[in-house]
């Protein structure tokens, strides 16, 4: 059994090509938006329609494999990188976007003023900025 197949299967879900291929694409490419995704995964299973592979990522999101973000202004982008509470820097400019750790300590790693009754158990955060790259051009 591969890295994949038991990734896929221990999140409680059932192997086939286009979730394996979906899963790939992830590991592949970080902050991946679903037509990055579908690309990818059209080269592994040419008859994959883009409704298989939203499909194939809202099932990972729903069992906690992926993540989705969605930074203001941007498409939803998914990611393997769930088992912590990381942030996120956004470039203002090209909208490359990387991971950040927590801010400070553990999940939730901020605390808000106020819970409002709420018991917190995560806090994201998106910082917004000029990767290198475009803050030297």
């Amino acid at each position: 059994m591969t890295e994949t197949d038991a990734a896929i299967r221990s999140a409680g879900l059932r192997v086939t090509d286009t979730r394996r291929s979906v899963y790939e694409a992830l590991r592949e490419l970080p902050h991946a938006r679903a037509d990055e995704v579908h690309g990818r995964v059209l080269a592994a299973v040419p008859a994959t329609s883009m409704q298989s592979v939203y499909n194939a990522l809202g099932d990972f999101v729903d069992a906690g494999l992926a993540r989705r973000i969605e930074p203001a202004g941007h498409a939803g982008l998914f990611e393997l990188r769930v088992a912590d509470n990381h942030h996120h820097l956004v470039c203002d400019a090209c909208g490359r976007v990387e991971d950040v750790d927590c801010v400070v300590g553990e999940a939730p790693c901020i605390h808000p003023s106020q819970t409002h009754g709420y018991r917190i158990h995560t806090a994201e955060v998106t910082f917004w900025g000029l990767c290198a790259t475009c803050a030297a051009a």
